[in-house]
């Protein structure tokens, strides 16, 4: 008995071992249950998970980015009416609406099918799992990679390149790659670079390094650039965000010096910042207004 019970010790010991190294059994996506999911990595292993809130932003409350909105709406109209359309690489200024415009095309087209899958740039390496999920359902999909910039030898550099461009197999008809980043090439540039350029007659031909990182940009079909906004740009998005939240005329009115300097305090006049700012006269307005709590 002493030999048998080591026995079923061991057994059991290597059975541990190997429940770690085995699949994790995840539960069916409700596909019911949101129009946007997150990829989530946990013990090794990943899964979409609903977003029970998705922030449902307008197109008509993006302001100053009138083209960039026509473009990537037109693009989004094909994909979800079944025609050609290109993975999105929105480039440019930081707060200037990339994140928004992305959100605001999913709350326009999602009663048409559209459907919205975040996935950190971490994540990147299960790209491929998680296309073999969605590929055959009827649902069209955009995979959402935010604020997206890679180091050299990144795995998900090769993972991004191969769904955006395709290996062996075709890509996913129902699946677009819509990307935000502040560079437009997703790699540091390094002036050590520059010296790998060469002289062909009158051209200039880019190095080995620099052909890499270009690559991975020209594998996305529409780029759309995004600029930082001048002063009335910036306080007709004060405005709106004002009157969203309830302000009068008037109130709106009185706040143009301190919008002004609300911008020059944060170094930047963008959206982000002009909605910032409206959050913030708005509830100290609503605070001053309203009637005080009575003591007990």
């Amino acid at each position: 008995m002493s030999e048998l019970s080591k026995f079923l010790e061991r057994a059991e010991a290597l059975v541990a071992r190997l429940e770690v190294l085995l699949p994790a059994v995840q539960p069916p996506v409700d596909w019911n249950a949101s129009i946007a999911f997150r990829w989530r990595r946990a013990g090794g292993h990943g899964h979409l998970q609903p977003v029970v809130h998705p922030h449902k932003i307008r197109l008509s409350d993006l302001r100053g980015v009138d083209r960039q909105k026509h473009l990537i709406e037109q693009n989004t109209r094909q994909f979800v009416t079944r025609l050609p359309a290109n993975n999105v690489l929105l480039t440019g200024a930081r707060g200037t609406g990339k994140s928004s415009l992305i959100k605001a095309v999913l709350n326009k087209f999602h009663r048409q099918g559209l459907r919205l899958i975040e996935v950190d740039k971490h994540d990147l390496i299960d790209l491929p799992d998680i296309v073999d999920q969605i590929s055959d359902r009827t649902e069209r999909f955009i995979i959402f990679c935010d604020d997206l910039s890679f180091e050299a030898a990144e795995a998900g550099y090769k993972a991004l390149k191969v769904v955006l461009d395709g290996s062996i197999s075709a890509t996913s008809e129902n699946v677009l790659i819509y990307a935000t980043s502040n560079r437009r090439h997703l790699m540091p540039e390094y002036m050590q670079e520059n010296l790998e350029y060469k002289h062909v007659g009158e051209e200039i031909h880019p190095g080995e390094t620099s052909e890499e990182k270009i690559s991975l940009s020209e594998r996305f079909g529409l780029w759309v650039s995004f600029y930082p906004f001048d002063q009335d740009d910036y306080l007709g998005i004060v405005k709106h965000w004002l009157a969203e939240l309830g302000c009068s005329p008037r109130e709106i009115e009185a706040t143009h010096e301190e919008a002004l300097q609300w911008a020059l305090s944060r170094g930047s006049r963008s959206g982000r910042v002009a909605w910032q700012f409206a959050r913030d006269v708005s509830g100290r307005l609503r605070a001053a207004g309203a009637p005080r709590a009575k003591r007990g």
